[in-house]
């Protein structure tokens, strides 16, 4: 529901919000609990619609609210150290980081060898205060552009579903049990 108000508030306040999305999370074995996945979502949403790629060396993690304010999360230092550990374990190349709300910032406690790879720039925290913020990072596009290929696409999916409704109306004629 906050994606949706994000999404109605920002880009369709002229026009129906004519989109229904899903999101999965492939082998997914565990419960997954909280809102700290909402920014990637709204992200992975925005990067689809604005057919823009995201960067597949980052990972993301933050609450967003409806105004896309990106928002503390729990367990920040587990998250950092656990993707650190997973780039480690594959190559440690200089591209890969980790988007942050920058409230949590004051919560670091890394452990030493991620803080060395950050000052060596061989891996990157970025901390984020909104979307908009967030998927510049992400796509390497200002979020102007993002913004307007997000805008166009959801008035073009509105104009396609009112065209859609006024083709496929009934006359009355074609209605059950009225006469022709």
């Amino acid at each position: 529901m906050i994606l949706t108000s994000f999404l109605g508030a920002r880009y369709s306040r002229t026009v129906p919000l004519s989109l229904s999305a899903s999101l999965v999370f492939e082998q997914s074995y565990g419960p997954v609990e909280g809102d700290s996945a909402s920014l990637a979502e709204l992200c992975a949403l925005l990067s689809v619609l604005a057919n823009a790629p995201i960067r597949q060396s980052l990972a993301v993690t933050g609450s967003v609210n409806q105004f896309g304010d990106v928002q503390a999360i729990g367990a920040v230092n587990e998250k950092i150290e656990g993707f650190f550990d997973i780039c480690k374990a594959r190559g440690v190349t200089g591209k890969q980081g980790v988007l942050i709300p920058s409230s949590n910032m004051k919560h670091l406690m890394l452990r030493d060898e991620v803080v060395a790879a950050c000052a060596d720039g061989r891996f990157h925290i970025y901390a984020i205060e909104t979307v908009d913020e967030a998927i510049s990072v992400l796509t390497g596009l200002p979020a102007e552009s993002i913004n307007d290929q997000v805008s166009a696409q959801l008035a073009e999916l509105s104009s396609a579903r009112r065209a859609f409704a006024s083709e496929h109306r009934a006359s009355p004629a074609d209605q059950p049990g009225k006469a022709r």
